[in-house]
């Protein structure tokens, strides 16, 4: 029966993503209704991981309508036009550190456009900093201090004896150098190319003959009052959740007896971040319903809901035969995780509902915690399948055609970017784990 139940994770798993968007979440849950029929018992859902995505996009959301994100896609675009010739590097460093900031990549669709008009005004493909960008926007979520990953994450560590801190000092640098690595190689490829330059472009140049390309250039984005305000408040929260996640560590212990749990703290310092933007902030509560920010938040958590169900119900079943079939190896090759953790991100559609779904049992079967936290990063794959919002945000972005899916499905520019930042950030994940753990 294990191969008949994994036929239908996987067919429901590939509807959704032939369906598109939040209809994942929907044919995870349809998912679990046929196992269930199947005789499978559900398994636990991740209301906890749920709750964390819906409370920090609440603050990212109250702090949009208040204008502060409009305020860091205009800090963005400074440094972007200031420096063209660094673009490559430059795009993939802003998304990584606002998806490090907010706990989401779906940040990123604020500076796609910009990063979009920078390339085409420095006769640079938009493919190559878009490609890298949306990238690191993903792989930022398994170093964030308040995504719903890298929290689940820290309290199934607290088991083996590493706590937030430690977490966070090998995943930061490692998938941010590996971001960086990435871009590097990128960039050089591109200076390698006989027709690098956006000129260079068939299509683009098809496009621009038609007249169906925009050379808008700067656009000067007019900020609401309080717009600074409501970032600063945001950053005064972020430092609030780490200081008390790291006053209640064991290895810090300032606070012995903790009156909230880790979770439980995120989700109240996030509320009421969001309580302070809006009173101080003038925001109407209505607009936060209708925020981009919000409407993709809460995608993202019926998709987590559908899809890491669906993964918890299956592992959990069979969690025997999979210790038996994979333990050993695993144990001996302990890299191999990553490889597993790669290929399920693709079908699984998110680093918190991997995460949910498959660490605590690669953990079960003997994977040192070294080994796990340094192939935490393979949970970013969201790239390999050309579905994910970002990614097909950026091809609709482009309208110079060279951010292109081919026909092949597969031969799209960001699937090397993505390997690459995955590869190099596991690699160092083990570097840095080794020294620091």
């Amino acid at each position: 029966m294990i191969w008949v139940e994994l036929l239908v994770v996987l067919a429901a798993i590939f509807l959704g993503a032939r369906l598109g968007g939040i209809a994942i979440g929907f044919t995870g849950g349809l998912g679990v209704l046929v196992l269930a029929l199947l005789g499978v018992e559900p398994g636990d859902m991740p209301l906890d991981v749920i709750s964390i995505i819906a409370a920090v996009i609440a603050a990212i959301a109250a702090m949009q309508v208040a204008g502060g994100m409009d305020y860091l896609v205009s800090v963005a675009e400074k440094v972007l036009r200031r420096n063209p010739r660094h673009l490559i590097f430059l795009a993939p460093v802003i998304t990584y550190l606002m998806t490090f900031m907010a706990g989401t990549g779906h940040t990123a669709f604020s500076t796609m456009p910009v990063i979009t008009e920078v390339a085409k005004e420095s006769n640079i493909k938009p493919a190559r900093p878009l490609s890298i960008a949306v990238v690191a926007s993903q792989i930022a979520i398994t170093a964030s201090p308040i995504s719903a990953a890298v929290v689940f994450f820290s309290s199934v560590l607290e088991k083996q004896g590493v706590d937030y801190l430690q977490l966070l000092a090998v995943v930061i640098p490692s998938t941010f150098i590996g971001s960086m690595l990435a871009a590097l190689c990128i960039y050089l490829w591109d200076r390698m190319s006989k027709h690098s330059a956006l000129t260079d472009d068939p299509e683009f140049q098809r496009r621009l003959a038609a007249g169906t390309v925009d050379m808008r250039g700067h656009t000067e984005i007019v900020l609401k009052p309080r717009a600074k305000l409501s970032v600063a408040i945001f950053l005064t929260g972020l430092v609030a959740v780490m200081a008390y996640a790291t006053a209640i560590s064991d290895k810090v212990g300032l606070i012995s007896d903790p009156p909230m749990t880790r979770d439980a703290a995120i989700i109240a310092f996030m509320l009421t971040i969001a309580t302070t933007i809006v009173a101080f902030c003038a925001v109407d509560t209505s607009q936060i319903l209708s925020a981009s920010t919000f409407k993709s938040g809460m995608s993202a958590c019926i998709c987590v809901l559908g899809v890491a169900w669906l993964g918890a119900t299956f592992v959990g079943a069979h969690e025997a035969e999979i210790k038996s079939a994979a333990g050993d190896l695993l144990r001996d090759h302990p890299w191999t995780l990553a490889v597993v953790l790669f290929f399920a991100a693709c079908l699984l559609y998110s680093q918190a509902a991997t995460t949910k779904a498959l660490m605590p049992t690669a953990l079960a079967l003997g994977v040192s915690p070294v080994a796990a936290i340094a192939s935490f990063a393979a949970v970013s794959a969201l790239f390999v399948l050309p579905t994910y919002p970002t990614l097909l945000a950026a091809v609709e972005m482009d309208d110079t055609g060279t951010t292109r899916i081919g026909k092949a499905v597969f031969n799209h520019p960001f699937l090397l970017p993505g390997v690459l930042a995955i590869a190099f950030s596991v690699a160092l994940g083990f570097v840095f784990g080794g020294v620091l753990l």
